[in-house]
């Protein structure tokens, strides 16, 4: 539907001055930026479809190859030595299993709640501890797989498993095998990687991807859909094809985006 006049104020005010002001800066009205607004969030919104795609292949191609080189169950809270997460991925993995134990203790009766303080208090709960406290040394107790708590993690870790810091203790050893093209340099993954989860960040808080940036996203992209898991890369790979579509839907959109803004930066 079409934007009233009589509803610029409100909707000005909702969006925010500070979230228009550089678009009502370039198009000299109200009604222009908040147009201009919304096409940004569209087109945000097919560019963060394609990188959920890439999150979840890359995610799970790294933790099946992480499952057959540490070759037992529980990897991920308690890998086998000498190996250890650095600070960073450990915060992660524990914040996450937290989350997951959230989600199952949220599912649970109030009688299946009220069974877990046998274990979480063996010898008594104590008088008058607050509920906050109750509950999370009952979640404590819960059981969650790794593939719940996998599934809590975010891009961040992903990226930073193909990191300088991962180099000898992952990379070399086993995570190159998910991309096995000879050719591929670990600081290349990880340089692209890097340019996604950036736009990712900056899509998750509604900010736009556009320009230069939109230009490096889809290029990243690319690369990571024409090289996970694949001796040759092309854009014929499994991943590719999944999201050729949504690719060339997304190119096509912000050619006609930046036009209309450049022609108010036109004189």
């Amino acid at each position: 539907m079409p934007i009233e006049d009589t509803d610029l104020a409100e909707i000005s005010k909702l969006l925010s001055p500070e979230r228009l002001g550089k678009l009502h800066q370039l198009t000299g009205n109200s009604k222009a930026a908040i147009e201009f607004h919304q096409k940004t969030l569209r087109l945000g919104a097919d560019l963060m479809n394609i990188i959920a795609a890439i999150e979840i292949a890359l995610r799970n191609s790294i933790c099946d190859n992480l499952g057959q080189h540490f070759g037992q169950a529980g990897w991920l809270l308690s890998p086998p030595p000498p190996f250890e997460w650095r600070e960073s991925e450990q915060k992660k993995i524990t914040a996450a299993l937290d989350s997951a134990r959230r989600a199952e203790y949220s599912k649970l009766s109030q009688a299946d709640k009220h069974a877990l303080d046998a274990l979480a208090f063996p010898k008594g709960r104590p008088a008058n501890l607050p509920h906050n406290l109750r509950s999370k040394k009952r979640r404590a107790h819960i059981q969650v797989t790794d593939g719940k708590i996998i599934a809590e993690l975010t891009f961040y870790i992903w990226k930073r498993l193909c990191g300088p810091d991962y180099e000898h203790s992952l990379w070399r050893p086993t995570l190159k095998k998910t991309f096995p093209n000879k050719r591929v340099k670990r600081s290349d993954v990880a340089d692209n990687l890097e340019i996604v989860y950036q736009s990712r960040n900056r899509l998750a808080h509604h900010e736009p991807v556009l320009h230069n940036r939109f230009t490096e996203t889809i290029g990243a992209i690319k690369y990571i859909a024409q090289h996970l898991e694949t001796r040759t890369p092309s854009d014929q790979t499994p991943l590719f094809r999944l999201i050729a579509d949504d690719v060339a839907a997304a190119e096509a959109s912000p050619a006609t985006l930046h036009a209309e803004l450049d022609a108010y930066r036109t004189p």
